[in-house]
C-alpha cells in the first residue's frame, strides 16, 4: 500500500494589496488611541495651567496712605487748612481717575496744632502707628524742623509744601520742600525794596524771635539789602502772640527807615500794623509768605494798604492751568479762593503721586530716590525741579496789598535755575484777587 503524505500547516495565501491593508490597520489604530488620549489629557493640562495661573498672587488693590499733619486749631490755623485742602483736592482728582495703578489713595490727616512737639508727635505716629508711606508737612518752618527727624529715622518721605527754613530739608537725605526756600525770598524782597518804585535806601526790621521762619528772613534780607547798597537802621524783635508793640514800632519810627520788613506771620503782623499806622508811621511795610491768608484782612483792615509781599504765585494769573485749580478749588470750599499755602500743597501731592508712579512701588527707598529725580515737573507754583538738597527751585513773586486785593507787580527769577526749561506762568498787572472768608475747618 502506499503512504499517506503527512499533514502540513495551512498558510493562507495574501496578495500584496492585501498585506499592504494588513499592514495600516495597527498604524489606524495607534493613532485613534493618540487621538483619543490627546482629548482626554489635553483638557487636564489646560485646567492645570489654568488652575496654576489663577493661584498666583493676586493684583494689590489696597490703599496707599499718606500722612498730612498741620496746624489745623492753633495760631496759625489758615496755613495748615489750606495746605490740607490743597492736598485733598489733589487726592481726590487722582482716585477719580482711577487711583494709581487701579489703587486709591487714603490721606491720614493728623493736627499738629502749630505745636513743634506735637507736630514730630504726630508724625511718629503717622509712620509707626498708621504705616504711611510718605507725609505731606502743612505746617511752618518750625513743626517741620521738628518733625522731620522721625520721619528721617523712620525711612518715609516728607515733603514740607511751605517750609521755606533751609535747615528743614538738612536733617536727611528723606525730607524735600515744594517751596523756594528763606535765602531767595529775603532776597527777592531786599532786591525790589531797593531796586524798586519803593527807591528804599534804608530799613527797619522787626521779626518773631522765637520763629526760625522769621529770624532767617531776617538774616537773607539784610544781607541782600546791604549788598545792593542799602542800610538796615533799626532791628526789633517780639514773640508770637504779644499783643503791645508799641515800644518797638517807637523805636523804629525814630529811626526814619524808608521801608520796615515784617518777617512773620498773619495774626501777628495784622495788630502790628494796625499800631503803626494809628502811631503815625505811614512807610511802606513788606513782608513774605506767611502774611498771605484771607483773615490778614479782616484783623487789619486799610492797615496793610501799600504793603508789598513776596509769594509763591497769584490766584488770578490767566494760565488755564491755575484757573482751572482755582475754580475746581472753588467749588469744593465754599468759593474760597486758594491761597499759596493750598496751592503748594496741591504740588506737593501732585509730584509725590508722579514719582510712586514713575518708581513702580511705594517702597521707601525706591520712593525716595524717584522724588530726588524730579525735574521740570510742571506745578500750579512754577516750574518744580529738585537741586541736590531736595530744595525746589523756583520764581517768587512780588504782590501789593491795596483794599483787600492782592496786586501783582513782578516775577523775579533765582539767580541760578537749576532745571526749569521754561519759566513758570506770570501773571498779569491787571489783575487782583479779592479778599477771602474762613474756610470750614474740617478736623481729620
Amino acid at each position: 500500500m502506499g503512504s499517506k503524505s503527512p499533514l502540513l500547516p495551512f498558510y493562507p495565501v495574501y496578495t500584496r494589496d492585501q498585506l499592504n491593508q494588513k499592514r495600516r490597520k495597527p498604524r489606524l489604530i495607534s493613532k485613534i488611541v493618540l487621538l483619543i488620549l490627546a482629548g482626554v489629557v489635553l483638557p487636564i493640562l489646560a485646567v492645570s495651567c489654568t488652575r496654576q495661573q489663577q493661584a498666583g498672587p493676586p493684583p494689590d488693590r489696597s490703599t496707599i496712605k499718606i500722612g498730612y499733619f498741620g496746624d489745623l486749631s492753633g495760631p496759625t490755623f489758615n496755613f495748615g487748612q489750606s495746605a490740607r485742602n490743597g492736598a485733598l483736592l489733589a487726592a481726590e482728582e487722582i482716585n477719580q481717575a482711577g487711583g494709581i495703578n487701579g489703587r486709591q489713595i487714603d490721606i491720614v490727616i493728623e493736627d499738629d496744632e502749630g505745636s513743634p512737639e506735637r507736630a514730630a508727635t504726630v508724625v511718629n505716629k503717622l509712620t509707626r502707628q498708621d504705616k504711611v508711606i510718605a507725609l505731606i508737612a502743612g505746617g511752618a518752618s518750625g513743626s517741620s524742623l521738628a518733625a522731620g527727624p522721625n520721619a528721617q529715622s523712620a525711612k518715609v518721605p516728607m515733603i514740607s509744601p511751605s517750609s521755606t527754613n533751609p535747615a528743614v530739608t538738612q536733617i536727611g537725605d528723606y525730607i524735600f520742600r515744594a517751596c523756594f526756600i528763606d535765602p531767595f525770598q529775603g532776597e527777592v524782597m531786599a532786591k525790589f525794596a531797593y531796586d524798586s518804585v519803593l527807591q528804599a535806601k534804608t530799613a527797619a526790621i522787626m521779626l518773631d524771635f522765637n520763629s526760625p521762619y522769621s529770624r532767617d528772613l531776617t538774616d537773607f534780607f539784610e544781607l541782600s539789602f546791604t549788598k545792593h547798597g542799602g542800610r538796615v537802621v533799626k532791628k526789633e524783635s517780639y514773640t508770637q502772640g504779644d499783643s503791645d508793640f508799641k515800644g518797638q514800632l517807637s523805636s523804629i519810627s525814630a529811626a526814619g527807615p524808608d521801608v520796615i520788613y515784617l518777617p512773620g506771620y498773619y495774626g501777628d503782623i495784622a495788630v502790628i500794623a494796625k499800631q503803626a499806622r494809628l502811631m503815625g508811621i505811614t512807610q511802606p511795610l513788606l513782608g513774605g509768605d506767611g502774611w498771605d491768608a484771607p483773615e490778614l484782612w479782616q484783623l487789619a483792615g486799610d492797615s496793610i494798604n501799600g504793603s508789598y509781599i513776596s509769594n509763591h504765585y497769584s490766584a488770578d494769573d490767566p494760565s488755564p492751568a491755575i484757573q482751572t485749580f482755582v475754580h475746581n478749588y472753588k467749588q469744593h470750599y465754599g468759593n474760597l479762593a486758594p491761597d499759596a499755602h493750598a496751592a503748594l500743597a496741591y504740588d506737593a501731592m501732585r509730584f509725590l503721586i508722579e514719582a510712586i508712579q514713575r518708581a513702580g512701588t511705594t517702597e521707601g527707598k525706591k520712593l525716595r530716590d524717584e522724588l530726588a529725580q524730579t525735574r521740570n515737573f510742571s506745578g500750579i507754583t512754577g516750574i518744580i525741579s529738585m537741586d541736590p538738597q531736595r530744595n525746589a527751585v523756583k520764581p517768587a513773586v512780588i504782590l501789593k496789598l491795596q483794599d483787600g486785593m492782592y496786586i501783582y507787580q513782578e516775577t523775579i527769577q533765582p539767580d541760578a535755575v537749576a532745571a526749569p526749561a521754561k519759566p513758570s506762568p506770570s501773571p498779569t498787572p491787571s489783575k487782583s484777587r479779592k479778599k477771602g472768608t474762613k474756610p470750614v475747618s474740617k478736623r481729620g
